[in-house]
């Protein structure tokens, strides 16, 4: 990667119980990316996920570890990596799953595309394109997954196909440009909201392919309240958008 400096990309790993799979992931995103840095967002593991990282990164500078005292959610986490990422001169932020899920490889063809393509203002890991998809989920998360993109798609007008994609590299100017301090959503929602907020300001989305792979250790941090924001929040905004258009109209 010539013509990419990889150490002014920064790689944003929330992290909540993941001593099992975070070490791993880290050891993996810098054994195929070296120059990369990353940031781990902790939010009080009782399992000791944050002291393990903090160990680690003692060796490797190329770790930092950002602790917060409790769980706050998701979006909260992200906002605060991206935040820390914004006050130093990385030009990319990424953001990857701690539990194993997001592949380094497939972080890897994402950054060979900014090499190429220094237009691109968001590149988004997809399942849901030609070339993506998922390893060993049941037919009714698979559903749940699709049926959630197709409703989030349908009521915001969106062209995304996978809207609710936590694998992600923003460049910072659009993080800027973002306002996080506007951003309201704390769960999986965080990730529609994003997208959704990149794409009013007009920047250059692109979708790359990805193998979501399952889980290995630790249980998900999806719930009903999380998933009831997502519903509640993107039906607000197709009706705000949908109010807005017909006003000017």
């Amino acid at each position: 990667m010539r013509n990419f400096e990889l150490n002014r990309c920064l790689v944003v790993i929330p992290t909540y119980n993941e001593v099992n799979t975070v070490p791993i992931l880290i050891a993996s995103l810098l054994e195929v990316a070296p120059e990369i840095n990353i940031l781990i967002v902790d939010d009080g593991s009782p399992d000791g996920t944050g002291a393990l990282c903090d160990e680690v990164a003692n060796q490797d500078s190329r770790l930092q570890v950002l602790h917060r005292h409790e769980k706050q959610g998701l979006g909260a986490a992200y906002v605060a990596g991206f935040s820390w990422g914004l006050n130093r001169s990385y030009t990319h932020i990424a953001e990857m799953d701690a539990d194993g899920s997001h592949r380094p490889a497939d972080l890897v063809r994402m950054l060979e595309l900014l090499e190429r393509d220094s237009g691109i203002d968001l590149i988004i890991g997809s399942r849901w394109v030609e070339g993506g998809g998922v390893e060993k989920w049941t037919p009714m998360r698979k559903f749940l997954s699709l049926g959630a993109n197709r409703f989030s798609r349908f009521v915001l007008s969106s062209s995304i196909r996978d809207l609710t994609a936590g694998f992600r590299i923003y460049r910072t100017s659009l993080l800027k440009d973002i306002n996080l301090s506007l951003v309201e959503s704390q769960g999986y929602c965080f990730q529609i909201e994003m997208a959704l907020r990149s794409a009013e300001l007009g920047a250059r989305i692109v979708e790359v392919p990805i193998i979501f792979l399952d889980r290995v250790h630790g249980v998900s941090k999806m719930s009903m309240r999380i998933v009831f924001e997502a519903m509640l929040r993107v039906t607000l905004w197709g009706l705000f958008n949908r109010f807005t258009i017909d006003k000017r109209a």
